[in-house]
């Protein structure tokens, strides 16, 4: 095993909102090095770092709006989000909860602060990434997974903290994602001055978001809170060390390698896919859910 390097430490842009519940500082595609073909099979990665949210009597967040052509993985650090979708989808989503949303041919989906959450207000934390789906799975039926915390697999590193995996393999235990393509997505929670140690094959693509906390990567590359670490795609290990109590998001991936084509909440494989997309969503082919 070789080490796997760092190819840039990334600092967050300037956040922007999704609707009016999600202050998100986009990662991919919108930083440069950071598009979706370097990142395949994540495509997009927007991160609402923590904002504290007023309390509402009506939830703050995003109206019905379609996807296909992918999945979407939401994670929540804190706060609570609501969500439904055309395909009965649907629930609430706690703190450490994931939603994973296999729109594929296509759903309608809403998102927004949990109704009880909204009303008293508070910190807000989360992550939502796209996974890209390949084409032989882009119009297979939509699916939901509803991943508690409690139901995430963890492996106990001692002094140094824990790993908790949402999706894929680390240290012969596996995560209870179901996934079309080979990828890791865990979380580390790390005692201040805690160590872990990580391998993925070189080809897969991977980086490291740090939600809490402040570490350093190798034993030499220094990262803060809402900073994202990407590797080279060269050598298999790496170790994070926390300099405080942390929280890192890892991802890993085998890129799909297949065009891609992307206009707005669809994402294809050609421009002719996208305009049918549009052509079913205008149709009514995507169901119905109330706004």
């Amino acid at each position: 095993m070789t080490a796997k390097k760092v190819e840039i430490v990334v600092s967050p842009k300037p956040a922007h909102f999704v609707g009016d519940g999600f202050r998100v500082h986009n990662f991919i595609p919108g930083v440069h090095g950071l598009d979706m073909k370097r990142m395949d099979p994540f495509i997009m990665l927007d991160y609402n770092s923590k904002f504290h949210f007023n309390g509402s009597e009506r939830p703050r967040g995003v109206g019905v709006h379609p996807h296909r052509g992918f999945e979407t993985v939401t994670i929540a650090y804190q706060g609570k989000v609501e969500h439904h979708d055309s395909a009965g989808g649907g629930g609430i989503i706690g703190e450490g909860d994931v939603q994973w949303m296999t729109a594929a041919k296509g759903v309608l989906h809403k998102e927004y602060h949990e109704t009880e959450w909204s009303k008293k207000g508070g910190i807000f934390q989360m992550v939502q990434l796209w996974v890209n789906l390949p084409a032989k799975n882009k119009m297979s039926c939509p699916k939901y997974q509803a991943i508690e915390n409690a139901a995430m697999e963890r492996v106990d590193l001692g002094e140094n903290g824990l790993v908790e995996i949402i999706a894929g393999e680390y240290s012969g235990h596996k995560g209870p994602a179901e996934t079309f393509t080979p990828l890791n997505m865990m979380n580390a929670k790390l005692k201040a001055g805690g160590k872990a140690e990580f391998s993925f094959p070189a080809n897969f693509n991977t980086a490291a978001l740090v939600i809490e906390g402040s570490i350093t990567v190798n034993g030499e590359q220094k990262a803060a809170a809402d900073h994202l670490v990407l590797f080279k795609n060269e050598g298999e290990t790496f170790s994070i060390e926390a300099h405080e109590d942390s929280i890192v998001l890892i991802i890993s991936g085998e890129p799909i390698n297949e065009p891609i084509y992307p206009h707005g909440p669809f994402v294809m494989n050609s421009r002719e896919e996208i305009m049918q997309a549009f052509e079913d969503y205008n149709t009514g082919k995507f169901g119905y859910l109330e706004d």
